[in-house]
């Protein structure tokens, strides 16, 4: 039998009363939805079906296949789906250097934008935009017309609030 790898939604599980608590007073109905598929996904929650391929010769054991939440938040679902599209992304980009540019909100500011998500977030999506075009219009940086891409993250690596593009 193979070791239990540890996942989010085991995290999900295991801290869910006190996240709740702390948290739930701001989170919306998607991120509440997106939580429960995340937790219950592949669980017996979400029912499952028979898998007749993994079968026990010897006692008839079958090995119970639990149905995907299919949420498109899950890292579980969305695991092939992610690479294939990361592979995809990949041959679309040019032979030129990229950089990597975050901006990230003052700490003090993370539960204001909890609560005042749209307008706080086009904001910052705003500054962010205006900075990189000023500096890199400026013939004495680039002097350059650039494009760019921006990601809006609301938490970091270690699962605290962290709102940053």
């Amino acid at each position: 039998m193979r070791e239990h790898r540890l996942e989010v939604a085991d995290v999900f599980r295991t801290y869910e009363k006190e996240f709740l608590a702390k948290w739930g007073s701001v989170l919306g109905p998607h991120q509440r939805k997106a939580f429960a598929a995340i937790r219950d996904c592949r669980t017996a929650t979400l029912g499952g079906h028979v898998e007749f391929v993994e079968e026990c010769d010897t006692c008839g054991h079958r090995v119970i296949a639990y149905n995907s939440c299919r949420n498109r938040h899950c890292p579980k679902c969305q695991a092939m789906a992610r690479a294939k599209w990361l592979a995809e992304r990949e041959t679309e980009l040019l032979p030129v250097p990229y950089f990597h540019v975050v901006f990230t909100l003052p700490q003090q500011m993370g539960r204001l934008a909890l609560q005042n998500a749209r307008e706080v977030y086009r904001t910052l999506f705003r500054a962010a935009a205006e900075t990189l075009l000023t500096i890199a219009a400026d013939p004495k940086r680039l002097g350059a017309a650039i494009g760019f891409l921006a990601v809006l993250h609301t938490w970091g690596q270690n699962l605290h609030l962290n709102p940053h593009s």
